[in-house]
């Protein structure tokens, strides 16, 4: 550890220190509505069925993304049980996976203490820390999207025709096939535009005839076509619902109802880099200015400003927009900014003061909304929001003090900030409209047995599944859930029909949208309120 800290690169002890704070509240924060409930709740279901072929959501055909992450956290349920963190283990793990990730490709590029500032730079990213703990596809795809492209890049500084070439080259294919199993084609949007805008950047096809085709193509087919076959010949709906409506439709139209202005990814990308706003500034201006060693020489700084702009606009200009889309732009800008070279200490103590009054105006207006909405304010949102306070001026103090040991300064600042925005995280799930039924489902479980019927009426609430680990029966509702009934039509149950069945009576527990129990309440519906919150009320038929 001397001797790796001497040379400033991080020893197994600094990495197993940032893994342990990136996990710290893992455990414990309760699964988020609906992202967080969905994708713990897949897996669940493969685990209990044993089809690792069709995933399916609610015992529902469920076809929107590729089942890699499904797989996998399937995969950790066996290994360790059904809990939040082992929900969580991909994702998460695969975004802390990113820090190594950026690390290792600047210093194998440029050298190790540019490899530290890469480093500092993607883990004191608030955009990165906060979309990096919560349970979505995007963080796996980010990373080996991220890996695919660096791979790339790697192959194209070899040697030509070296062996060093080929083998990064099929490690991009590799990765590359990953990243389709993680969230579909777009992969080759993303990283196969970039591509050919750069070529016409350079006016160069060097580098189309160093991708080793044959035999990288044939290991990304071999890698991801599989599932892609198999899914098809057993629900020969799949390739439609897949291809065109998740992917052309989703892009194209504004089916999924996801529309935002063309800006929408600019104050998130503004957010994320605020710690290293103008070091990230003058590290795209470099990247662009990049000058070629030798003619025809691969600019790999542009390619990746080519890449990140390109993943910028593609998702600006589509018709359906979320928060996490352009995650996959973090780990290559961090890059941008190490292989720069900016001074590392100036740039945590930047980063500290941005990040730090970043943290503590959205800690306090959490509070402030909460008061204004709730007219109260939940005690733990205090401690939460204190706890994210005290963890911001520690990160200030620790720029300072630890300036001069880098990889001291390095560890601490990222392990602070993962730390930190993981506060801000918990504080916003305390406070109200619940944004999680894990509360509600402790209070029914006592009122559920074994032989008790389940619905979810007018609604379905993602995290009520995982907690109770049952599925329910739908009344009244389709919404994400309308192609696996419209593969299943007999499974449809109108809200007149649910009357009529819970009306006859018998065991049955059903989770209401609070509007339909207080319309069918005053029908005369029968039932007895268990427990309640801001987004469903669950209901006793005995």
């Amino acid at each position: 550890m001397q001797q790796e800290q001497r040379s400033g690169a991080p020893g197994w002890l600094a990495w197993l220190l940032l893994a342990l704070v990136w996990f710290a509240t893992a455990p414990w924060r309760p699964l988020f509505d609906p992202d967080e409930g969905r994708y713990a709740e897949i897996p669940r279901e493969m685990t209990v069925s044993g089809d690792w072929v069709t995933p399916r959501f609610n015992d529902l055909k469920y076809f929107e993304k590729p089942p890699l992450q499904y797989w996998a956290t399937a995969a950790a349920y066996e290994a360790f049980g059904v809990h939040e963190w082992s929900s969580r283990l991909w994702s998460t793990g695969l975004a802390f996976a990113c820090l190594p990730l950026v690390f290792a490709w600047v210093a194998w590029l440029f050298d190790v203490r540019r490899a530290l500032t890469a480093l500092l730079a993607l883990g004191v990213s608030p955009y990165f820390a906060l979309i990096g703990h919560i349970n979505l596809l995007d963080a796996a795809f980010t990373f080996w999207l991220t890996a695919a492209v660096f791979a790339f890049t790697l192959a194209q500084c070899a040697p030509r025709a070296a062996p060093a070439e080929r083998r990064w080259m099929l490690i991009a294919w590799a990765a590359a096939a990953l990243a389709v199993l993680s969230k579909g084609i777009v992969v080759g949007v993303l990283a196969g535009g970039a591509l050919v805008l750069y070529t016409l950047i350079e006016r160069d096809t060097v580098t189309w005839r160093r991708l080793h085709v044959v035999p990288g193509l044939a290991l990304f087919l071999l890698i991801a076509a599989p599932w892609f076959v198999l899914v098809t010949l057993r629900n020969p709906s799949f390739p439609g619902f897949f291809f065109v409506h998740e992917h052309f439709a989703r892009v194209l139209t504004t089916v999924h109802q996801r529309v935002e202005p063309w800006w929408y990814f600019l104050p998130l990308l503004l957010g994320g880099a605020l710690p290293w706003l103008l070091p990230g500034a003058r590290a795209c201006r470099a990247a662009w200015a990049e000058a070629a060693v030798a003619p025809a020489a691969f600019r790999v700084r542009r390619f990746l400003l080519v890449y990140c702009a390109l993943t910028l606009v593609f998702f600006s200009a589509s018709g359906s927009k979320l928060a996490p889309y352009i995650m996959p732009m973090m780990p290559v800008l961090a890059a941008l900014v190490g292989a720069a070279g900016p001074d590392l200490a100036r740039l945590a103590r930047g980063a500290a003061r941005a990040g730090g009054a970043l943290m503590l105006v959205a800690a306090v207006g959490l509070l402030i909304y909460s008061a204004r909405r709730n007219s109260f304010v939940p005690q733990a949102a205090y401690y939460w929001a204190g706890a994210a306070a005290l963890a911001a001026l520690a990160g200030a103090a620790t720029a300072r003090l630890a300036a001069r040991r880098e990889l001291a300064l390095v560890v601490a600042s990222t392990a602070i900030a993962a730390l930190a925005w993981q506060c801000l995280l918990y504080e916003y799930a305390v406070i109200p409209p619940a944004r999680s039924a894990r509360d509600l489902v402790a209070a029914v479980r006592p009122y559920i047995g074994p032989g008790t019927a389940l619905y979810s009426v007018g609604q379905y609430r993602e995290t009520v599944s995982p907690y109770l680990a049952r599925t329910l029966q739908l009344a009244g509702y389709e919404g994400e859930l309308q192609f696996g009934l419209s593969e299943e039509p007999a499974r449809r149950l109108s809200t007149p029909q649910f009357a009529a069945r819970w009306s006859a009576g018998g065991d049955a527990v059903a989770f209401f949208d609070p509007g339909v129990w207080d319309r069918l309440r005053r029908q005369g519906l029968p039932g007895r309120v268990l427990a309640a919150d801001n987004n469903t009320v669950a209901v006793s038929r005995l």
